[in-house]
């Protein structure tokens, strides 16, 4: 069943806009795990993604079980690597880096995947990942080994989300990178999301409820932010009541 791209279809749809609050297993304390989730049940977050561009902890299935125990929150895995997959998960975004040229982020790793994901049980929701500039280098730009496009080559990103749409990517998720020095811009966001049909998610550099409220106005589908909650996780709350002011929104076109 396809129950969590059906949610964000039908959201999508409405003009609804939706929150992820991504989990880095590899910064997160477990102590401050649970006090992080009892604040995203308190602002009606609608997913949890984890993941991170190592992951070194090797302690993925823990972390999932543990947040499975304390919310009914849906749970993405978000991947880095072929290794990151939790079958104690509800789904996992299938990346394709479409920005970049490198082929083993473009198939390579999927190939390799394929038997632990199909195994797995969990929803697949493939992806069209796109990086964009973000004013400094960030741990996936140096792990992908890939260039980002330049955050002010508009025609460049909406082509490259167009193409990921018409090879039959379920969503685009344009990201800066954990970390950014700069989000992307609502220019580049409204030029994309007046493109394409499937549903447009949106992080990097998130810090500020105004800029997560700007980001949905632009036609964001759903905002995603880790790096900011990881230092205050009171910007959860925030961060949930701005993307929901924004409403019934529909994309800008």
């Amino acid at each position: 069943m396809n129950n969590i791209y059906k949610r964000i279809t039908e959201n999508k749809a409405t003009g609804k806009k939706l929150f992820a609050l991504l989990i880095d297993p590899d910064k997160i304390m477990m102590g401050k795990l649970t006090s992080t989730i009892e604040i995203a049940e308190k602002a009606n977050v609608d997913f949890i993604f984890i993941g991170g561009s190592l992951v070194v902890t090797n302690k993925l299935n823990e972390i999932v079980l543990h947040i499975k125990k304390e919310t009914s929150i849906p749970l993405v895995i978000f991947p880095g690597n072929p290794s990151q997959v939790s079958r104690y998960a509800d789904g996992l975004l299938y990346l394709s880096l479409i920005s970049g040229r490198n082929p083993d982020l473009l198939i390579g790793q999927h190939v390799v995947s394929v038997p632990m994901v199909r195994e797995s049980g969990l929803e697949v929701i493939s992806t069209g990942y796109m990086l964009i500039d973000g004013g400094e280098p960030t741990s996936i730009s140096y792990i992908s080994n890939t260039t980002p496009i330049p955050s002010n080559k508009n025609e460049i990103a909406v082509c490259t989300a167009l193409a990921g749409e018409m090879l039959g990517m379920k969503t685009i998720y344009m990201d800066a990178g954990s970390g950014a020095k700069t989000p992307i811009t609502e220019s580049m966001i409204k030029a994309v999301a007046s493109q394409i049909k499937i549903p447009l998610i949106i992080g990097g550099g998130i810090r500020e409820p105004e800029k997560a409220y700007l980001n949905c106005k632009a036609g964001a589908d759903m905002i995603v932010v880790g790096n900011a909650i990881e230092k205050d996780n009171g910007l959860i709350i925030e961060m949930a009541s701005a993307i929901k002011a924004s409403g019934n929104v529909k994309n800008i076109t």
